[in-house]
């Protein structure tokens, strides 16, 4: 019993499930805080003490407050009176009461109360299926030095993994891709992978992220389980800096469990085969936990800087290889003019160039069309910074 309302008709009490009720009786009750109670067909009925049973329950420990412990259970949050004689600590699975806190620990990590989720069992949402054409190098406009260095890095990883053994090298681990948006980090990793003929597993912080305690790093692992079973894979971490930020007094338990998971998988690679590389992309390397950049983990460092006049160059005429056009184009002229434009805001001309080109009735883009089509880009992207 909780406590009897001062009319003596509304009584306030706990069921040995750990239910909170509030009950109203048709007239006035004999009932005193503290009593131990039958309840049943409109009638309550005071029996011994010894009857009662403290409830108790299985929950995860979220935090402890000031002597007390925050339990989740399958019912929500619950707060005990007590910590309890177990030492529990947040993650714990417990066996809990109200009164006496947490009493054992069932297990040291989170425990899942759900027989199947889908979230769980379902990896294809991670990796990206080839599509009926193939990427290669040639659709990627400009960075030369760059895609050198990858594919020296990357791709000897695993065609040439033989000859790293016997020379008795470390297999690349983790290589990241940094620089500003748009300049093309992840459609070089797509086409490392598909060059290199690798599985491609595709990590972003909201496709990972579980709000049930425990989970996103079960499925951290298993994807990384996945990859391993694969001939060959890549996990790359787009904006690897949303999910895996420097850890520290202010930051969230749930990315720090995270951080400490990604860390234990690439920790691991030691022990494989060379199989998998790890590549993510960030445009703020500063904020990523400098523990994955230290050697071993994500030891080598790609560089993207905006385009420069020729990268500029090569990215309209990739683009406008794969489009129905008319010659003469001003890609020379649009190059120069579109200093500190991205690789990605350059390729949104060809859209912009293609709907005037179809609002005028044509099946192909001509020059003008395409300094049409700057103009309209260029304007927005002042209003922007503007």
């Amino acid at each position: 019993m909780i406590r009897v309302a001062d009319n003596t008709r509304v009584v306030y009490a706990t069921f040995q499930n750990g239910t909170i009720v509030r009950l109203v009786a048709s007239g006035p009750t004999l009932i005193d805080e503290g009593d131990v109670v039958l309840v049943g067909d409109g009638r309550w009925l005071v029996v011994e003490p010894e009857l009662w049973v403290e409830p108790r329950g299985v929950g995860i420990v979220r935090k402890e407050a000031e002597g007390s412990l925050v339990i989740e259970s399958p019912g929500g949050l619950v707060l005990t009176n007590e910590v309890g004689p177990a030492g529990a600590t947040a993650g714990n699975t417990v066996l809990y009461s109200i009164a006496e806190g947490a009493l054992k620990v069932i297990d040291p990590s989170p425990m899942r109360t759900r027989d199947h989720d889908d979230d769980l069992d379902d990896l294809n949402r991670f990796q990206v299926k080839r599509g009926k054409s193939s990427l290669s190098y040639d659709e990627f406009g400009g960075y030369p030095e760059v895609v050198a260095r990858a594919r020296q890095v990357i791709e000897t990883q695993f065609q040439r993994k033989a000859l790293l053994d016997k020379i008795g090298a470390r297999p690349v681990r983790g290589v990241l891709l940094s620089g500003p948006p748009g300049t093309g980090k992840t459609h070089l990793a797509r086409i490392i992978a598909e060059e290199a003929d690798a599985a491609f597993f595709l990590v972003s912080g909201p496709s990972i992220v579980s709000k049930y305690v425990g989970d996103t790093e079960l499925l951290l692992r298993r994807i990384f389980e996945a990859a391993q079973e694969c001939e060959r894979a890549i996990v790359f971490f787009d904006e690897i800096d949303s999910i895996a930020g420097e850890r520290n007094e202010g930051s969230h338990e749930a990315s720090d469990r995270l951080v400490a998971q990604l860390l234990t998988e690439m920790d691991g690679f030691a022990e494989r085969s060379g199989n998998v590389v790890v590549l993510a992309a960030t445009n703020r390397p500063d904020r990523i936990d400098p523990a994955l950049r230290r050697p071993g983990r994500f030891d080598w460092e790609i560089t993207f800087d905006l385009p420069s006049p020729s990268d500029r160059l090569e990215i309209l005429e990739v683009d406008a290889q794969r489009l129905s056009t008319v010659s003469p184009l001003p890609l020379e002229e649009i190059a120069d003019a579109s200093d500190g434009w991205s690789g990605a805001r350059l390729t949104s001309i060809w859209t912009e160039a293609a709907l005037l080109a179809a609002a005028a009735g044509r099946d192909a883009i001509d020059g003008e069309d395409l300094l049409a089509a700057f103009a309209v880009v260029e304007q927005y992207k002042s209003e922007v910074v503007e």
